[in-house]
């Protein structure tokens, strides 16, 4: 592979790029996040694998650099597996993520707390500059919705998801006790060889 320098992190979400940029920090590479030009990539595949492989493959031609990029949902039991794929625009469109927790709460409205297993999951993909995906990789982070939001950290739906092995949300939890154990950082260290490689 040529050698690389300069990864170009495929998200528009600022939240993202902070958790990348932090979960990535020992990999000796440039880590850039998207020009403002680049148009927001599509994300209509039917699973969030194939969205991850979308939006690295447009970010790293658009870009004209190496890209990593992701897709992650909020998998709940009780609700057949809803907002899954859907997450980020599970309120609408436009929702914010206040908008998403409070309708994922109210679909959850007395559903007793031993079935409200849930899990993140993250897919990560990397492409080269001609949009050829070089690899994926997966994390998976389980737990319950709480019927409450707690805590002023994190992001999405962080503040309803506990995570299994714990007694405090992922918006409870300092960046860097989420960012050694969340999906997003088993997805990215589980991507970690493939990146050496291109040193």
């Amino acid at each position: 592979m040529p050698l690389v320098k300069t990864l170009t992190l495929g998200t528009k979400n600022r939240d993202k790029v902070r958790e990348i940029r932090d979960i990535l920090l020992r990999v000796p590479l440039e880590l850039v996040p998207l020009p403002d030009s680049i148009p927001v990539a599509p994300e209509d595949a039917p699973t969030l694998e194939g969205n991850a492989r979308l939006k690295a493959a447009h970010y790293a031609k658009l870009a004209g650099t190496w890209c990593i990029a992701d897709d992650t949902g909020l998998v709940v039991d009780a609700l057949a597996g809803a907002p899954g794929v859907y997450s980020a625009r599970y309120a609408g469109p436009d929702a914010s993520y206040a908008d998403n927790r409070r309708k994922l709460l109210e679909a959850l409205g007395g559903v007793r707390s031993t079935r409200r297993t849930a899990r993140f999951v993250c897919v990560a993909a990397l492409a080269n500059p001609a949009g050829e995906i070089l690899g994926t990789t997966e994390g998976v982070l389980e737990g319950t919705i709480i019927d409450h939001e707690r805590g002023e950290g994190g992001f999405g739906y962080d503040p309803i998801f506990l995570p299994l092995e714990g007694e405090l949300t992922l918006a409870e939890i300092s960046h860097e006790d989420k960012n050694a154990s969340s999906h997003r950082a088993r997805a990215l260290e589980a991507m970690r060889p493939l990146l050496l490689e291109l040193l």
